[in-house]
């Protein structure tokens, strides 16, 4: 007898239901938990807080000390997620804008506009456009440090990419790759290399040349990385890690001025952004308020009435809404950690095992310690002045010069940010590109080898040559 139509469907549902990866809500809420039971099991402790050079605050290496055992109960695990959100408040906000202001552009055929050039100079050697974006976006990121502005790329690049005959997963590298390339370098990288030199008593932005060559270096393996993918993709679609998408024959197009104007002021803005956040540093808060301005301003010049803007930031906040959330409870991981008093004793425990190594070692093991400390603080600027204050002092006692420590922190803390899930605008851009977490580690993790063990390198020859 054959098996009913029935049980036959059920069956194929369960087969599903079996294959399918966890939702990221469901990875990071098993993080949470498990960040609350270490509670009950790492001992709390703390480090004395002190101003920093530039007056904000950051840990005495000197001072950490055990105290009272505060594991979290249940109340604080389900309130870590509203505290996480209001804690990465900024960064939420500037998702909900980021998407907002790229569907007001969209409707605007600003965007439209934009692909439409790009597409018409590329034309003829499609390949070309992947490594030039890769590394406007890397000089982009290297310069502000700004890599969350991965989010706003991809609803740019990834018609262009489609309508070459490359796939998501192609968009999707080529903005997460090329901004994190260009973050990790940090030539002048004010959330990373400017807090970490001030901090150790280091001229600011001094280093700059060498850090030049790790920019060119990492940015040009990740772009002939992606181009090999990208290209192997369009020879054959059915090897697409996100399967095959249609990008559908072009409509007719034809840009008045009004469009042309509005793309020409939309880019003014975009240029005038980058100028601000290297002069006057602006930090997210800032950037969100000139976004707003950046998608309005080149609607009006476009023709939209005030209706037509509203409803279409209305669109693009859907469209982010699950990225947004990803922010917030991400952060929820770290606000766990805090509330149960062990975050101070894991940087203590991870100090104490760097410092067994020889000198030589010492690098390795400061990277792949910042690198793992990045998991659980995925803040440039904060894990800056958490672990500096001990990665400092620490270099001088191991015969490590603290612009090669500085190093190691920078690059420790870059690459992983598109790896780990609580990277918040790393899951919101998988988001926005309809790329689970999964299928992008499949794609990743070579890369990631690559780019490690180029790390390794630069940092052996930083000690080596004795880098100050």
């Amino acid at each position: 007898m054959g098996v009913p139509a029935y049980q036959t469907e059920e069956l194929t549902k369960n087969q599903k239901r079996k294959k399918e990866f966890p939702h990221i809500y469901v990875i990071l809420a098993v993080m949470i938990v498990v960040m609350a039971l270490a509670t009950y099991i790492i001992p709390s402790g703390e480090y004395e807080r002190v101003e920093s050079p530039d007056g904000r605050e950051m840990i005495d290496p000197d001072s950490y000390q055990r105290i009272e055992q505060s594991p979290v109960g249940l109340l604080t695990v389900l309130s870590a997620v509203p505290q996480g959100m209001t804690e990465a408040a900024p960064i939420i906000f500037f998702t909900f804008v980021a998407g907002g202001v790229f569907a007001v552009l969209r409707k605007a055929m600003v965007i439209e506009l934009g692909v439409r050039l790009l597409g018409h100079m590329f034309r003829n050697r499609p390949a070309l456009i992947i490594p030039v974006l890769m590394f406007v976006f890397s000089g982009i990121a290297c310069f502000i440090g700004t890599p969350e502005l991965s989010i706003v790329y991809v609803p740019v690049i990834l018609p262009l990419m489609l309508s070459f005959g490359y796939d998501r997963m192609t968009a999707a590298a080529i903005a997460l790759c090329g901004p994190i390339a260009g973050f990790t370098s940090a030539l002048t990288n004010p959330f990373t290399v400017g807090i970490s030199q001030m901090i150790s008593g280091v001229p600011l932005y001094s280093g700059m040349g060498y850090r030049t060559v790790i920019f060119f270096v990492i940015t040009a393996v990740a772009a002939v990385y992606v181009l090999k993918y990208a290209e192997h993709v369009r020879a054959h679609p059915e090897t697409s890690l996100t399967g095959k998408e249609e990008a559908g024959p072009a409509p007719a197009f034809s840009a008045g001025k009004r469009v042309k104007w509005a793309g020409a002021a939309a880019l003014a803005c975009f240029m005038g952004l980058i100028g601000c956040v290297i002069y006057f540093r602006w930090d997210m808060v800032a950037m969100a308020g000139y976004f707003l301005a950046l998608g309005i301003i080149p609607a009006v010049i476009a023709g939209m009435n005030s209706k037509e803007i509203a409803e279409s930031f209305n669109e693009g906040f859907k469209e982010v809404l699950v990225g947004a959330m990803v922010c917030g409870i991400a952060r929820a991981v770290a606000v766990v950690m805090t509330e149960g008093q062990i975050m101070d004793t894991i940087v203590y425990g991870l100090s104490h095992v760097v410092s067994q190594f020889p000198s030589y070692l010492t690098v390795a093991a400061m990277l792949f310690t910042q690198m793992l400390f990045n998991f659980f603080v995925p803040s440039g600027s904060g894990q800056a002045l958490i672990m500096m204050p001990i990665m400092a002092p620490l270099a001088d006692i191991v015969g490590i010069t603290r612009q090669t420590a500085i190093l190691a922190f920078h690059i420790g803390d870059g690459f992983s940010n598109i790896v780990f899930p609580t990277s918040g605008y790393f899951m919101a851009t998988l988001a926005i590109s309809r790329i689970p977490w999964n299928k992008w580690l499949t794609f990743i993790l070579p890369l990631f080898c690559l780019w490690m063990a180029a790390a390794v390198v630069f940092l052996m020859i930083a000690h080596a040559a004795g880098w100050s």
